[in-house]
């Protein structure tokens, strides 16, 4: 099993059910709260978890900038992206994962399996979406 390094928003719904995921199979968590890094002096790490994605990729697209049209990841370059995260880390897409010498965004399940392995249960639900926006989305509260 793998050390994870899980960097995280704390609260989110999703972040929670994705470390529990991780725990089932048996790795060995260490959580950071990903609004508190110092990511103005570590922008090329940070620029590490996103790999060969397209730019719009690395948003969070829950992320109140973005929702309210502020911000639209799809004009971004990568040096004007990592300058909005580093000024507001809601923006990043979430988790950020290290484990044996490799860094990932966001949590595809199928992804993070053939990585780390994971116990995924029959009935496993969207574990990228934030459960509340996509309630209100829906017309929920």
């Amino acid at each position: 099993m793998a050390t994870v390094h899980f960097y995280e928003k704390p609260g989110c719904l999703n972040n929670t059910r994705q470390k529990q995921l991780l725990s089932a199979a048996g790795h060995l968590l260490v959580v950071y709260d990903l609004l508190q890094q110092p990511w103005a002096k570590q922008q090329a790490k940070l620029r590490s978890f996103f790999g060969d994605k397209p730019v719009a990729e690395w948003f969070n697209r829950s992320a109140p900038a973005i929702k309210q049209g502020l911000i639209d990841p799809e004009t971004l370059d990568e040096d004007q992206a990592i300058a909005l995260m580093v000024e507001q880390p809601l923006l990043i897409r979430r988790p950020l994962m290290e484990a044996d010498q490799r860094r990932v965004s966001g949590f595809d399940e199928n992804e993070i399996d053939a990585w780390l392995g994971l116990k995924l249960p029959a009935n496993a639900k969207d574990l990228e979406t934030c459960p509340r926006q996509a309630r209100v989305e829906a017309g929920g509260p």
